[in-house]
Parts: structure tokens; sequence; C-alpha cells
């Protein structure tokens, strides 16, 4: 087992594929053998149903361990998926920002409680993937703050990049005020149409941009990926022959391959 690494996947674009990138990557990354956690961060808690469980759990919830009412190891839960577990989101989430405006340290509130256990009860995770609201909140700021690296997913659409840029801003304000360490690991191209030019347009500007950090495998559009969630089901659980599950193993293999060129530099 490597070091426990936390990912953010975030984009603050509603509708890029942000949280069928979280459930599908954790879980084609369990199914490989690796023991992940997924935090839904986002109010709407479609990665907490989108793994079978509840977003209407009124005690094992994000917002009671954020709010400080409820221990980590009360809030975790397993998933029908052997090596990966959750914690799962509650609409009171949405509220977090205005109830907490007088705390000066609530950006620091997520990451004191992952590093509070980082020895202990999580230590057993390979990695910890948290799925951020689709806005530049509070709460995505919470994400930056506690993730070592991040993740981006990116549709091959018209306005895909112009967005990204703002982004990037986010992130590197971050970076100077509240967590110098984070780094971008990875943008993952989704939403990709190969009969459509300006998917490959996307694609190419992006990799013109920036080079390396864009995965090579690309997420095809693919009916499969939007139905499984309605069965509480990853994509590559609910049919792993489809496309889009082929391109979520592919796009695991591709995460622990660079995983071991970088413990290796």
């Amino acid at each position: 087992m490597g070091k426990l690494t936390t990912l953010a996947v975030i984009n603050q674009k509603g509708g890029v594929g942000k949280t069928t990138t979280v459930i599908n990557l954790a879980a084609s990354l369990s199914i490989m053998g690796q023991n992940n956690l997924v935090i839904d961060l986002d109010p709407q808690g479609n990665a907490t149903t989108g793994l079978g469980k509840s977003n209407s759990d009124e005690t094992k919830n994000i917002y009671n361990l954020l709010i400080k009412k409820i221990n980590i190891n009360d809030v975790i839960q397993k998933t029908e998926i052997k090596n990966l577990d959750l914690i799962g989101s509650h609409v009171n989430l949405s509220g977090l920002e205005v109830e907490t405006a007088s705390d000066s340290n609530r950006a620091f509130v997520l990451k004191e409680i992952l590093n509070g256990e980082k020895d202990g009860l999580l230590k057993k995770y390979d990695n910890i993937f948290i799925d951020c609201p689709p806005s530049l909140s509070l709460l995505t700021v919470m994400a930056l703050v506690a993730s070592d690296e991040l993740l981006v997913p990116l549709q091959t659409e018209f306005f895909a990049l112009e967005g990204i840029t703002q982004l990037v801003k986010t992130i590197d304000r971050i970076k100077e005020n509240l967590n110098p360490s984070l780094k971008i690991r990875g943008i993952l191209l989704t939403m990709f149409d190969k009969r459509n030019k300006l998917s490959s347009e996307v694609d190419r500007e992006a990799r013109n941009y920036f080079k390396e950090k864009v995965y090579q495998t690309v997420i095809q559009r693919n009916v499969r990926l939007s139905e499984a969630p309605s069965h509480g089901l990853p994509c590559v659980i609910y049919d792993k022959n489809c496309v889009g599950s082929k391109s979520y193993f592919k796009l695991a293999e591709e995460f622990l391959k660079n995983n071991q060129i970088e413990s290796a530099a």
C-alpha cells in the first residue's frame, strides 16, 4: 500500500462528469485491489445515491461530521463494492456557508478532521476522492484545502476551456494562501463524441495548454454511464463491458501507472 492521497474532483461547471468520474474511478481502483474512500461534499448527494446509499440519512453524513456532531468512525459507510467506503452527503450541507460565517478557521475544518485520522482510521485507504459541488463555494474551498491533488473533468464542448481558466486562477489563489502543496494530478476529457469535430478541437487545445497533465484516456459519451446511477451502482459494476466502463478501467490503469512513476521519481 502506498501513501494515502486525497484528491478533489473539481470543476465549477455542472454536468461535466464529476460524480460519474468519482464513483467509477474509485470503483475501478477498488476492483483492482486498492482501498478507496469517497467523500460526497455536494449537497445534491449524487455520489451517495450513485453508490447505493441514501442522501437523506439524518445521522451518517458529512454535514454532521463538519459541524463536529459525529466522529469520522461513525460516519463511514461500507458500499456494496469491496474496498470502497463512503461518507455520504445531506442537503443540510447547503446551509454550511451561512452557518459558519463567523468562523475564521472554517476553510480548514475538513483538512483537520482528515489529518487527525491519517495515521489511524484512514491509514487503510490508498485514495480519498472528494466529490465537489459545481461551484467555487466554501465547500469547494474546503476540499481544495484538504486535498493533495486535483482531478479536473473537462467536457469536450465549446465553453469548456473558458471555464477552466477561472478554475486555474482559483487553484492558484488557494495554493498561495491556504494550501501551497496542492497540485493538479490530471485533466480528464469527458463526454467525448468522435463524430463531432469540436470534441477533437477541445482535445487538441487542452493538450496544448496542459501538456502531459491531460490523461491519454478520454471518456466517450455513453448512455450506460448516465443510466447506472438510477440503479445505485457505478457503471463499471452495472455494465462492465460498455464503452464507458472500459474507459474508466483504462483511466484507473493510467492513474495507477502515474502513481508508480511518481513513487519511483
